[in-house]
């Protein structure tokens, strides 16, 4: 028979210490976000008693009233729309500003701390500042282009309104992040590249854009499923009066309302169940998708 490893002082430690390091993320992700997510679920499936007491055991039907639900199919078509909008501008632009520093601009730290600084402001403090930037009466944008849009009360233009915000806000992140990135390629591709011929736009889509495909893929996944979240925007930007409002409430937004304005913690509780779906599938399929364009080194 083999004889069993002897476990030696040193590895017991690290196993210890280890252990001792990881076990309090472990208890936060357990106690913030999975029991969360089963009581979730589990509520889903009740109806509330009066004064909040004395859930009623309904069954499916609140997923069946869901089915049936126009708000609730709008607030899902809103929440994808400004998802759609924020990620793929706030990553196109925010790439496209990463790389412009390394050959146009000669104070990167200073560049960084300007776009982030957005990232650190208080969303309420945010949202004041946009409202009155949309104003259509006395807004800066309207008098700039010399306009008068109702830019957060037209119900066709108020979630790509917000989206702007929302695009304004995470754009310091997401160029941190590639900044980031770009310092780990090698620089001996582009000289050697350089030399062969190729331009800086041929470099960007071959050397740049693969080597720099971890880092998109990272901002894009952590985007999405931050965007498809959205509430506090909506909650400060628009008004429970603004006849926009149907356009530009998200999932979020409804969950909030029928759980602690209407007090249907049940229903409620079904809405974040439909985002939470929504939200697993649209990650599954990114992390197949990722197989075909992402290249890890």
């Amino acid at each position: 028979m083999t004889a069993k490893r002897k476990i030696t002082a040193m590895q017991r430690s690290e196993f210890l210490w280890g252990w001792a390091f990881i076990l309090p993320t472990i208890i936060g992700l357990m106690v913030l976000n999975i029991i969360p997510i089963f009581q979730t679920v589990y509520q889903s499936f009740f109806k509330t008693g009066d004064f909040g007491k004395g859930n009623i055991f309904i069954g499916f039907d609140n997923y069946r009233k869901l089915l049936a639900d126009a708000d609730v199919w709008q607030a899902f078509i809103n929440t994808v729309t400004y998802a759609v909008v924020e990620v793929v501008f706030s990553v196109c632009i925010a790439l496209v500003l990463a790389v412009m520093p390394k050959r146009h601009i000669h104070f990167p730290t200073g560049f960084r701390t300007i776009f982030f600084m957005p990232m650190i402001a208080a969303p309420a403090a945010v949202a004041m500042v946009w409202r009155w930037l949309y104003n259509s009466e006395f807004g800066f944008i309207n008098h700039v282009f010399g306009c008068k849009v109702n830019w957060v009360s037209n119900p066709d233009i108020a979630i790509y309104s917000i989206a702007v915000i929302g695009i304004w806000s995470v754009l310091g992140y997401n160029i941190v992040l590639f900044l980031a990135g770009l310092q780990e390629i090698p620089r001996d591709y582009y000289e050697a590249s350089a030399i062969d011929g190729a331009s800086p736009v041929s470099q960007f889509f071959k050397i740049t854009l693969p080597l720099l495909s971890p880092t998109i893929f990272f901002v894009v996944i952590t985007r999405v499923i931050s965007a498809m979240q959205v509430y506090d925007l909506i909650f400060m930007v628009i008004d429970r009066t603004n006849p926009a409002l149907q356009k530009t409430q998200s999932l979020v937004f409804l969950f909030y309302k029928y759980t602690f304005t209407n007090f249907n913690k049940g229903y409620g509780s079904t809405i974040v169940v439909l985002l939470l779906v929504t939200i697993m599938i649209v990650t599954i399929f990114q992390m197949i998708a990722q197989k075909k364009w992402v290249f890890y080194n």
